[in-house]
């Protein structure tokens, strides 16, 4: 999805110095006991340190000016140094002898809970700081053009998504990368030398390494295993790409879209080409492609409105048994864009207490894109609010794609069905089995699709943070790495000092981004378990476990464990299986598979 979770583990990604009592403790003798006093007390400033920084980042988002982000540059500075002193003091425990397994845990969710280190020389956690609000400021505050007229982020991506004049996609595209990404060049190689300094000091090759050291295994481990995922559904995407290159050398002619080698990155209805989803109507099966409904438009006759569809997701949470939202998620969330002021419109959700202070900011448009992103948002609130009574070092999700996962879950089950359950569709209308090529397509243009671009744009940081790729080679490898694993090409030739990969939220925000592509994958073990539990025996694809209490009492057992046990204990109390794999979603799209290899027959596929 377009949309991101700030969680507070996320947050807590950059970090006042330790407290007297803290230093104490760490400096005490290292013995069993002191360990334990020393996560004890750590563990209770990094709790209130989290609250302050996500109360600070939360107006800075909300509210972008000159103050807000000294605010929040000067808070997150202060947990920054605060998580990295107590990520090296934890190091001096971790190879201690006798360690109970909290404690051991905790130790090392000290060290890789740090998303955006930063030196701990005196002005290198402001300086990380006050870089990462400037270029989050850059972004929030970043306009394209449109027939020559400015045009903010939110609206080129709603543009993007209907308008098919390549001319005024290739506009909108190009500058957009061009006023958002390559302004914050500088301050991002900046920003890059710092946190790697940060990283080496707590004893990883990079930051890259440091990212992948969070899931419970080797950073080797990881990036195997990753490798393998994406080697399972690869065949799938390959198939997807050549039948859309066709439908839209169809419909643009050569002089836009040939019928071999790369597509054009603009002509997806996605301003980063991650999700395909909006050009359903391009791509659609001749005769079985009109699925009778579009969830926009059901909206807007029902009189949705923003406040209205949030209420309808938080339905879906409660039918399967999840206690209501709390009052102060409806007095408290940015559901809407503001009129009078700069906010940052990238979807994501907030325990801004880490209790029950639950909120959701998006800038909510009547579409069928932010209903399904309202469902993931809040599988991000949900699973806050199960682990809330763990300790503060496992306020967080099994894995970061664990978080992601969730709500992509119950969007999964936004099927027909659904839709009429909740009085949008009316039961007439429901597709019949003939629709099932249809209803798959339009699916995997925005699941499939969006694998490679979940995966790369990490991998190219991964090679951005140790050295492989440097400052004058940034769009060059961009450009090739998009083509390598999305099969795409810009529209417009890019400038060799560009940095097109600004233009997405997540790398001026420094936030990791293997998460989505596990949660791609993740989201169909859940969805496939979830339909077993409820007893589904039709098409997976046709499965909605709207108002199954047991999938809602399994799924909260899994949600509560937080981040307390290794993520496979986590994946097997709602699944059974302990592997992250990508059959389950071979299996929900095998029909599709099979019909797209017969569309293919004779095409030269790949690029």
């Amino acid at each position: 999805m377009k949309s991101h979770a700030t969680s507070l583990l996320a947050l807590a990604g950059a970090m006042v110095a330790a407290s007297p009592a803290l230093a104490q403790s760490a400096n005490a003798p290292a013995s069993v006991p002191t360990a334990a006093q020393f996560v004890e007390q750590a563990e209770a400033q990094y709790n209130q340190k989290t609250i302050e920084a996500a109360q600070a980042e939360w107006v800075y988002n909300t509210y972008i000016n000159v103050d807000s982000e000294a605010v929040t540059a000067r808070s997150s500075a202060a947990l920054n140094s605060f998580n990295v002193a107590t990520a090296t003091k934890a190091a001096t425990y971790a190879s201690q002898p006798g360690l109970s397994y909290d404690v051991n845990r905790k130790l090392s969710r000290m060290r890789t809970l740090i998303t955006q280190p930063a030196p701990s020389r005196p002005g290198a956690a402001e300086e990380a700081a006050t870089l990462i609000a400037r270029l989050q400021g850059m972004y929030g505050k970043g306009k394209g053009t449109l027939k020559g007229q400015p045009i903010n982020g939110s609206d080129i991506e709603a543009a993007m998504g209907d308008n098919r004049n390549p001319a005024e996609l290739a506009e909108m595209w190009t500058s957009w990368n061009d006023n958002v990404g390559k302004p914050m060049k500088a301050d991002f190689v900046k920003l890059v030398a710092l946190q790697n300094e940060g990283a080496k000091e707590l004893g990883y090759a990079d930051t890259g390494a440091l990212w992948r050291s969070n899931y419970d295994m080797t950073p080797e481990q990881f990036a195997a295993l990753t490798d393998k995922l994406w080697a399972e559904v690869k065949p799938l995407y390959d198939q997807l790409h050549c039948y859309t290159r066709t439908k839209l050398n169809e419909k643009y002619g050569d002089g836009v879209q040939k019928t071999t080698g790369p597509i054009r990155a603009d002509l997806l209805g996605n301003m980063w080409a991650q999700e395909w989803g909006n050009i359903y109507d391009i791509v659609a099966p001749a005769g079985a492609g009109d699925l009778g409904y579009d969830i926009g438009d059901l909206l807007k006759a029902k009189g949705y409105d923003p406040v209205k569809m949030v209420k309808a997701g938080e339905g879906f949470y409660s039918s399967i048994g999840f206690a209501p939202l709390p009052a102060t998620f409806w007095e408290r969330s940015q559901i809407t864009k503001p009129a009078d002021r700069e906010v940052v419109c990238h979807a994501s959700a907030w325990d801004v207490d880490n209790k029950d202070d639950l909120r959701i900011k998006m800038c909510t448009k009547v579409n069928s894109d932010d209903f399904v992103t309202i469902h993931h948002e809040l599988g991000h609130n949900y699973y806050q609010r199960a682990y809330n009574k763990q300790p503060a070092y496992y306020l967080d999700g099994a894995n970061d794609g664990f978080h992601e996962a969730i709500g992509d879950t119950m969007a999964l089950s936004i099927t027909p069905q659904y839709l009429v359950e909740i009085g949008l569709l009316d039961k007439a209308k429901v597709p019949s089995a003939d629709k099932d090529t249809g209803l798959l397509l339009r699916q995997a243009m925005d699941k499939v699709a969006f694998l490679p671009f979940g995966l790369l744009i990490d991998r190219y940081r991964w090679k951005i943070f140790s050295g492989e790729i440097q400052p004058g080679q940034y769009q060059a490898a961009w450009d090739q790495m998009r083509q390598e694993y999305q099969g795409i090409v810009p529209p417009t030739a890019r400038p060799a000092d560009g940095f097109d990969a600004g233009a997405k939220y997540h790398v001026p925000a420094t936030v990791p981004y293997t998460r989505y592509f596990l949660a791609r994958l993740l989201q169909f073990q859940f969805y496939e378990a979830a339909c077993k539990q409820a007893g589904w025996k039709g098409p997976l694809h046709r499965c909605s476990f709207y108002g199954n209490k047991r999938v809602g009492e399994k799924m909260n057992a899994m949600l509560s464990m937080g981040a307390s046990k290794p993520w496979p204990d986590a994946l097997q109390a709602f699944t059974g299986s302990r592997e992250m794999s990508g059959k389950p979603m071979l299996r929900y799209f095998a029909p599709l598979s099979a019909w797209l290899e017969k569309q293919n027959a004779g095409k030269t596929c790949g690029w």
